[in-house]
């Protein structure tokens, strides 16, 4: 048993003509609220001793460090030592139509235009009651951990970068009409079940009254043309499972349908004739698609905890219908982990020596966008990318006793095969400083130029470096909690390694035949994966993916080892949670560097606002 409480509160940002978040277009504005954005809300803990696992889960594209950083401060201060930031899980369902402008740095929130900080502060306030309001309503709850597989004809999700997916060694290769293959079909799950609440019921049944649902399927249902908030297939599968937990008299109930290995998965067919299907669905039709990918997560995911009745005891029950009730200690481990300054072990790099991560870089692939989910600049212009990122490059690296010489060859060692156009650290676009003409063409590029004129990106970052990597502990499962949007198999990968950490640790504790209280709970036997948790860092492909250089790989910032770090990060991370708390080391000091509060509101841009909506 453990003492768990959960709520949900409202985002309350209203649609003002700002641009939403996740398409990355000037014109993809919201005007009106087509569904409610929630906070979702879980607080976990062994006793009434220990502090809680906090979970909160928006409707919004993304996690930043300005949200997350702001959510500390206030529970930091309204709950002192029984707040331990080690615990505190921010995840995002990654709707691309939620609110932008909750970034500190600066590019994510340029279409918006600018910081918008109402909306920064309506996250953290609901962010906060929702956690506060799910402590105050803890009770003695089980917890149960069960899989599920969708069904190869459900159409839940397709691979959208099947060339990519296909240079992975370790899968089975498929060919366009199998892209529905391609992807990870298991749900997993953890159900919530306390005594039935209807008070004429004097069995010891107990009832499923919460869960949480990790399944990786991007929320672009609904394309950039639209102009309404809404929550996606995400939003909609919640929004069904907790109608469906009150028809059977749960009060209150909560449902996150988080996501997992998103990265390369799409919502829509991809395949032969996929923009003639998906031109299709249009308008209307689109909140209506939207709607059936979120019924067929939540049909899934009822189907699975609903047919698991709990009385005592529970375990015969549970090895029947291959769950397993979770038992032990809840715990947490967070570091936060320069990813430009990594150097990748020889057995996270495919067996080279000397790999390292870089400065972090968008590529060409990036500013074309994906098929079918959104398409970005036309193709001509793309090559015309290319072609001056090869010139640039070509000059950089021509000049062997030039001072910035040694820098520019380990930057494009990491980075290629990507032709790089943005650039981080030093700001420039295709080696040209970010103020760059003609303005009129793209009113994005306007309002870049902008911001620089008026001094507010001189000191901050145009994208975040230091990113925050998690491991959470509930009984015998461990959860992922990574920043980045992971493909398919990085994901699969990430697992295996966190896995084989943890459960190597387990074996020897099983090994040593010991019945210590300590070797029962910090024995693991599951490891799962959240994504877009705590901060957003791009994407995570694998080495060889990276190599097609698809759009996956051209968002993939701190090079073609990304991958291989971020591994020897978790692996490094799991070896820690495997310890006990005072014998742990490791990084807790690093945080994201401070951006001026002058240039947060040189960026704020509600004079720019009225000329976006016309």
């Amino acid at each position: 048993m453990f003492l768990v409480g959960w709520d949900k509160q409202e985002i309350q940002i209203q649609p003002k003509g700002y641009s939403m978040f996740g398409y990355g277009m000037w014109s993809h504005r919201a005007t009106e609220k087509r569904t409610a954005l929630f906070a979702r809300a879980f607080s976990i803990r062994e006793d009434d001793s220990t502090q809680p696992i906090l979970l909160c889960c928006l409707d919004f594209g993304c996690i930043t460090h300005a949200m997350r950083s702001g959510v500390v401060s206030v529970l930091s201060e309204k709950l002192g030592h029984r707040f331990n930031e080690q615990k505190l899980v921010m995840l995002a369902t990654h709707t691309h139509s939620g609110p932008g402008g909750c970034a500190f740095e600066a590019l994510y929130n340029i279409p918006t235009p600018g910081f918008v900080p109402e909306h920064l502060q309506a996250v953290i306030d609901a962010v906060v009651s929702s956690l506060l309001n799910a402590l105050k309503s803890e009770q003695s709850t089980e917890l149960h951990y069960q899989t599920c597989q969708f069904t190869d004809q459900t159409p839940v999700g397709w691979n959208r970068s099947l060339q990519a997916y296909n240079r992975n060694p370790d899968v089975m290769k498929r060919t366009e009409t199998e892209t529905h293959l391609a992807i990870n079909r298991t749900m997993q799950l953890i159900g919530f079940y306390r005594k039935n609440q209807n008070p004429s019921n004097t069995s010891n049944e107990k009832q499923l009254s919460a869960f949480i649902s990790l399944f990786g399927v991007h929320a672009t249902c609904l394309g950039n043309t639209l102009k309404a908030h809404d929550g996606d297939n995400k939003g909609y599968a919640s929004a069904f499972s907790e109608k469906s937990l009150i028809e059977n008299g749960v009060v209150n109930p909560v449902t996150i349908f988080a996501q997992a290995t998103a990265g390369d998965v799409s919502p829509h067919f991809h395949g032969p004739k996929q923009d003639a299907i998906r031109n299709k669905i249009k308008g209307e039709k689109e909140y209506l698609y939207a709607q059936q990918n979120g019924r067929y997560q939540s049909e899934l995911a009822l189907k699975t905890l609903l047919s698991q009745k709990l009385t005592q005891p529970t375990l015969e029950r549970d090895q029947h219908s291959h769950g397993s009730q979770l038992k032990g200690r809840v715990d947490g481990v967070l570091s936060y982990v320069d990813l430009s300054q990594i150097d990748v072990p020889a057995g996270f790099a495919n067996g080279t020596h000397g790999a390292k991560t870089s400065d972090a870089c968008q590529g060409a692939s990036f500013m074309a966008g994906t098929p079918v989910d959104g398409k970005g600049t036309a193709k001509p212009i793309v090559k015309m990318m290319c072609l001056l990122s090869q010139l640039v490059r070509k000059k950089r690296l021509s000049n062997s006793s030039a001072p910035d010489y040694a820098y520019y060859q380990a930057l494009y060692r990491s980075q290629a095969p990507k032709d790089i156009v943005i650039e981080n650290t030093p700001k420039l676009t295709l080696g040209k400083a970010l103020d760059l003409p003609p303005s009129f063409i793209d009113p994005l590029v306007a309002e870049m130029n902008r911001q620089v004129r008026a001094g507010a990106i001189a000191q901050s970052l145009l994208l975040p470096s230091v990113m925050p990597l998690q491991l959470i502990q509930i009984g015998q499962l461990a959860l992922i909690c990574c920043p980045g949007e992971i493909t398919t198999t990085a994901g699969n990968r990430l697992i295996a390694t966190v896995s084989q950490q943890l459960l190597q640790h387990s074996n020897t504790l099983g090994n040593l035949n010991t019945a210590s209280l300590e070797s029962e709970t910090l024995a693991f036997s599951k490891v799962a994966l959240l994504s877009y948790c705590n901060d957003y860092m791009g994407y995570i492909t694998t080495h060889e993916e990276y190599q097609q250089q698809a759009y996956e790989g051209g968002h993939t910032l701190f090079g073609q080892w990304t991958h291989g770090a971020i591994q020897f990060k978790f692996q490094h991370l799991a070896e820690q949670l495997n310890l006990a708390p005072t014998q742990r080391e490791y990084d807790q000091v690093t945080r994201p560097t401070q951006v001026p509060q002058q240039e947060l509101e040189r960026r704020t841009n509600h004079g720019n606002l009225k000329t976006a909506v016309r």
